[in-house]
């Protein structure tokens, strides 16, 4: 049996097709202010995905987010089919709520076929396994935070986090932008790979921007700070499975005008680089007085 948060993701992935080109999602609220922005650039990606043929694979997808989602209204996605080429495809996707766009993006797809191969190594860290699970805030620190705040730190996700170097997000200590962490959805899925592509669009964009406050001792609890994603490129180098430990290698090269620079690799547990990421978010911090 399917756990209730996993069943709820995937549903909310799959969309209502209104006509061939235009989709519609519903949001879950996770206790985030706006819709999770992981999760638009999950439905962009299904309804991109379900305009293509089944022999085509999306290998880039790049994105920006326009405006804060809201978590009660429903969104629509329009699609263009831009190009269909001998070995390439190309669609936008436009995401729109009240009438106005929340997100474009732009998603490529290709054939399978043979070519030359590298990749970068894999970190050398801890297995999964031997990592523990992240330990709960005590009751009384996670009564004296936002009602929104508190329910996004006690509800139960889709998928599981464990990291090699854990921090404290009340008290944060500076520290090198850099982290790696293990992650798989909870439970074992029957997915076709479309399904898995766009599971992992929406668990990519946890964690990226935090990793570029790490030197800065914030944390996206901290009062006054505004966090929000610019825009998100994700790239599909090799098959893969969501439900298996992944490991994220996030590093943060700058951060200046108010905004951080994040970039990151996935590799699968046998070290092999799945999929890559990179993001730009905003980073405001805002001092009483």
């Amino acid at each position: 049996m399917t756990q209730p948060h996993v069943a709820e993701l995937i549903d909310l992935l799959q969309l209502e097709r209104l006509e061939d080109n235009l989709f519609r999602g519903q949001s879950r609220d996770i206790g985030t202010r706006y819709v999770f922005g992981g999760q638009v650039l999950g439905q962009a990606l299904s309804a991109a995905q379900q305009t293509v043929d089944l022999a085509r694979s999306a290998h880039s997808l790049h994105a920006y987010f326009l405006r804060a989602g809201d978590i009660e209204a429903p969104i629509v996605y329009r699609v263009d089919r831009a190009r269909d080429g001998r070995s390439f495809s190309v669609r936008r996707v436009e995401a729109i709520q009240h009438g106005k766009p929340i997100l474009n993006c732009a998603v490529s797809f290709q054939i399978e076929e043979p070519g030359f191969e590298h990749q970068a190594s894999m970190p050398e860290v801890p297995k999964p396994e031997d990592l523990e699970p992240r330990t709960p805030l005590p009751a009384e620190e996670l009564a004296s935070l936002p009602a929104k705040v508190q329910r996004w730190l006690s509800t139960d996700g889709p998928f599981e986090y464990r990291f090699v170097w854990p921090r404290d997000e009340l008290h944060p200590a500076k520290r090198p932008p850099f982290q790696h962490i293990w992650l798989r959805l909870n439970q074992r899925i029957d997915a076709t790979p479309a399904l898995h592509r766009a599971l992992l669009a929406y668990t990519s964009d946890y964690h990226l921007i935090g990793t570029a406050l790490l030197p800065h001792g914030v944390s996206y609890l901290t009062p006054g700070l505004h966090l929000a994603s610019l825009d998100h490129a994700l790239w599909f180098h090799r098959p893969f499975r969501v439900d298996d430990w992944l490991l994220y290698a996030c590093e943060s090269p700058t951060a200046q005008g108010a905004r951080g620079l994040v970039r990151g690799q996935m590799f699968d547990r046998t070290g092999k680089l799945v999929a890559s990421t990179a993001q730009e978010g905003l980073l405001r911090l805002r001092t009483a007085g």
